[in-house]
């Protein structure tokens, strides 16, 4: 196999439709050129979550205007290019096929080498990335240096809810633990309708919570009791804080007394925070990693990025937190992974590979 370029920095072009953002990104080794994205958010408003048929759909339509605004934005050809990488799972099933299919037409008919990567392990890529504007607006103080390996990641969004420990970006990633129900984006999502809030949740609560008492209401830490630690030391549950909410508010209802949004917001945030928080620096103590890693779209919440940074500075573990705008779903997270297995060595996926929701994040790379 070929490259235009070093095999050390290739031209890759990464495609991400795991969800409901078509995100086509293209790096040239760690450095990104292009992060283009086409959102269906507002088309899943008005239902108060992703709907998996209305996401598959706008993917379609935002397919094409969206990789030619990246090769735009990237100031190349798709004949440059060195090979094409793109999310095969985990996520929602007809949305994942749009992608594969594009990514498969356009690795046929370029003659690219084509590689079908995972979701989740596409987070922890987004943080080599370096380029213009995409270092200090990442919560911290501060610039920060390459990731060391290995590292604890925190992956938390609104379909996943992920503790792992990545020992080789390419080779070795171990999942620790995940949520056994609701992700704590979808938690998010959730009591912000309790409460009145749009969609998406997680804005909109952290914005109310800005001006509440995190402090006012105890809201339970899911499996965060002795004897749920015993079986669940770094795994993640929200549907009884869901739970917990929807009946306190229930309560201040029933007795005709006025809703504490502003408390209940915070509360909420700050029991979330909490345990994700504890939980990953557990890991990082009891693996003896002094690394941690947030990514998915809820590490833009600013009550988790800050008690993160607070509980690492203590524990002297160095956390890292990619750009805001490569927190959330996007296609260069998913091309920079390409470009690392493409600089390593590995061979590309064959044509037969197909999209698979339930993809295990020890999984990489689909053959």
């Amino acid at each position: 196999m070929s490259f235009g370029a070093t095999a050390a920095e290739p031209l890759v072009l990464g495609i991400e439709t795991s969800c409901d953002e078509t995100g086509v990104g293209i790096v040239r080794g760690r450095t990104l050129l292009a992060n283009t994205i086409a959102s269906s958010m507002d088309e899943h408003a008005r239902y108060g979550g992703v709907v998996p048929e209305v996401a598959a759909r706008a993917h379609l339509e935002a397919m094409q205007p969206t990789l030619e605004q990246a090769v735009a934005d990237a100031g190349v050809t798709f004949d440059e290019l060195d090979a094409i990488a793109v999310t095969c799972g985990p996520g929602l099933a007809g949305a994942l096929m749009v992608g594969v299919s594009a990514a498969k037409a356009l690795a046929v008919s370029l003659g690219k080498p084509l590689y079908a990567v995972n979701h989740l392990v596409g987070h922890v890529g987004a943080d080599l990335l370096s380029g213009e504007g995409l270092r200090g607006v990442a919560g911290i103080d501060g610039e920060i240096g390459e990731l060391e390996l290995p590292t604890v990641a925190l992956l938390v969004s609104g379909g996943h809810t992920s503790l792992l420990l990545v020992r080789d970006l390419v080779r070795d990633v171990e999942l620790l633990g995940e949520t056994i129900d609701d992700a704590a984006g979808e938690a998010f999502d959730k009591v912000a309708r309790l409460l009145g809030l749009p969609y998406p949740g997680g804005p909109q609560i952290d914005r109310m919570a800005a001006a509440g008492d995190p402090h006012a209401i105890r809201f339970p830490r899911g499996l965060s009791k002795p004897k749920d630690l015993e079986r669940h030391r770094y795994d993640f549950s929200f549907s009884g804080l869901k739970t917990s909410v929807a009946r306190w508010v229930e309560q201040r209802q029933d007795a005709g007394e006025p809703v504490p949004v502003a408390d209940v917001a915070a509360s909420f945030r700050e029991a979330v925070a909490d345990v994700l928080t504890a939980k990953a620096l557990a890991a990082c103590a009891d693996l003896g990693v002094p690394r941690l890693l947030l990514g998915g779209g809820v590490a833009a919440n600013a009550r988790v990025r800050e008690l993160a940074a607070e509980r690492c500075a203590a524990q002297g573990v160095e956390l890292r937190v990619p750009p805001l705008s490569l927190c959330t779903d996007n296609g260069a997270m998913i091309a920079s992974l390409g470009a690392q297995l493409v600089a390593a060595g590995h061979a590309p996926s064959s044509l037969g590979f197909g999209a698979d929701s339930t993809l295990p994040v020890t999984e990489v790379q689909v053959r």
